[in-house]
């Protein structure tokens, strides 16, 4: 990817970094000359890398609000400074709610919701300190338009939209805060959820008529975290191909 957005000498910090959309976000944060670090509960056996330079890596599970702290400090002292926050780690796999035990919602909720906010308090306070930054929220299409087998996933999120708006009334001026309502992401390992057919009838129900691609939400990123959204706070930005063309219109193009 061609990009102009320049953040040489800013320090990123992406929690889920190392695989799937947040290692493509690490690596199009290092192509646009940031440092970055990425986090997880094990270390990768290779790292995200981009334009000859290498993501850092430190163990954190951010589920544990000392954790959390811990790890946005440390980025801080490993870089001189903390400038961008993208929370992209989460996720769940689907559930029935009338037989799912409590302890599974709770650590739902507390990877999806609970989370990101430890490590964005942290992050903010070092911000405000500092020259100000950018906090991006990793949300999805399942906050706004819930499907089955994701009632504690799709609350979480849904709750994480709302977090990410008072966040940036609140924290404004200084430190601007966002949220990426992602759609169907065709990744290596999601690929099979899509079916048989590599999710080639899954993408027909999408306006754009294609699943979004991982890069497609680092992009989004790039733009929430660079001076060209300067002005951009509060903001929930649809990357998700215009959502999903509704049931009764495909009925209708099937039945003519």
């Amino acid at each position: 990817m061609n990009t102009t957005v320049d953040l040489k000498g800013r320090a990123v910090l992406v929690t889920g970094g190392t695989k799937g959309i947040g290692a493509v976000i690490a690596r199009t944060f290092l192509r646009a000359g940031a440092d970055v670090m990425v986090c997880g509960r094990n270390e990768p056996e290779a790292l995200p890398e981009a334009g000859g330079r290498t993501a850092q890596f430190l163990s954190a599970d951010i589920r544990d609000a000392a954790q959390a702290a811990a790890l946005v400090e440390q980025t801080a002292e490993r870089f001189g400074r903390l400038d961008v926050l993208v929370n992209n780690a989460g996720g769940s796999p689907d559930a029935d709610s009338a037989t799912v035990s409590p302890r599974f919602v709770e650590r739902i909720v507390s990877l999806n919701l609970l989370a990101p906010f430890y490590v964005a308090q942290p992050a903010n306070k070092i911000m405000q300190a500092g020259e100000g930054g950018s906090i991006i929220n990793i949300g999805s299409v399942s906050g706004i338009d819930p499907q089955p087998g994701t009632a504690a996933y799709s609350a979480a999120k849904a709750g994480l939209l709302m977090f990410s708006k008072a966040l940036a009334l609140e924290w404004a001026p200084k430190v601007r805060v966002n949220h990426i309502t992602t759609g169907l992401v065709l990744t290596e390992a999601a690929a099979h959820n899509y079916g048989a057919d590599g999710g080639a009838s899954t993408a027909a129900l999408v306006p754009m008529q294609r699943m979004a691609d991982p890069q497609d939400v680092a992009d989004a990123c790039l733009y929430l975290a660079s001076d060209l959204a300067s002005y951009v706070t509060g903001a929930d930005l649809a990357v998700h191909g215009g959502g999903e063309v509704p049931a009764r219109y495909l009925v209708k193009q099937q039945q003519s």
